[in-house]
């Protein structure tokens, strides 16, 4: 087993171990944020390790851990030290949106790629999900598990996935069939002009609104989905549902200007 590193947040750093960080032509960030996923994470990082991309471009795989309690944060520190992954652990529980958002300032690469720590989607997408930003066709794409294949998804996630689609594809003329997949690439430097404030699950429509309000165009291609239950360790609940609702109400009316960062 290999030896461990600390790699605690309290001060703010992106551990990364021996994890070679240095750019090249196109260089692709991971992030995974976990919550008590170390049952299914060996399998994940295992999975995205060995996932292809386009010739022309490297991965970094950052997992940022939310506060765990079940073992995550140890066995992130084993991938740490292995020289793996790079690795930043939250002091508490503050929601997906907050991970996400510190995966961002640690990523050194030209796109970001979201990739959750469940098995739901599959890593073999990300040349589909890569390649157009790599061509320099668009800046954003989202993995549309409704143009792709579906397993498991119950009747309540799908309309709600229906409703928040439909809103923002009305309030931002997103022209989209998936504003809730998880599946989201972004070109790096589009993704940190973003003022995001995103806490939990709200991430997707707060970027699906900042993003057609600033003009930038989604593409989206087919992907692979297979749901899993709340039994399985599913965390979306009914709550997260109307906060989706209610972020893409809310952003439609805030003055552009307050959308981007001064700074970024």
């Amino acid at each position: 087993m290999a030896g461990t590193v600390n790699f605690s947040a309290s001060s703010g750093d992106c551990r990364s171990g021996n994890f070679n960080c240095e750019m090249s032509r196109m260089h692709v960030s991971i992030i995974i944020p976990v919550y008590n996923e170390v049952r299914t994470l060996p399998a994940i990082v295992h999975r995205v390790r060995a996932a292809a991309l386009p010739p022309s471009c490297t991965r970094e795989i950052i997992v940022v851990d939310d506060g765990s309690s079940d073992g995550t944060a140890q066995l992130i520190e084993e991938y740490v030290s292995a020289g793996i992954l790079i690795g930043y652990q939250a002091t508490s529980n503050r929601g997906k949106g907050s991970a996400i958002r510190e995966g961002i300032r640690c990523a050194t690469g030209d796109i970001i790629l979201i990739q959750d720590g469940d098995l739901e989607y599959d890593p073999n997408d990300y040349i589909a999900m890569v390649t157009p930003i790599v061509r320099g066709e668009v800046d954003t794409v989202y993995g549309s598990r409704f143009l792709g294949t579906i397993a498991g998804m119950n009747w309540r996630n799908w309309l709600a996935n229906k409703i928040l689609t439909f809103t923002a594809n009305a309030l931002y003329a997103a022209n989209i069939t998936d504003e809730a997949t998880a599946y989201k690439a972004f070109r790096t430097e589009v993704l940190r002009r973003v003022d995001l404030k995103c806490q939990r699950f709200e991430f997707c429509p707060e970027v699906t609104a900042k993003l057609s309000r600033l003009g930038y165009k989604i593409r989206e291609v087919p992907i692979r989905y297979h749901a899993r239950t709340p039994t399985q360790g599913k965390k979306v609940r009914t709550r997260d549902g109307f906060e989706a609702f209610w972020t893409l109400i809310k952003y439609r009316f805030v003055s552009r200007k307050n959308l981007t960062k001064t700074t970024f």
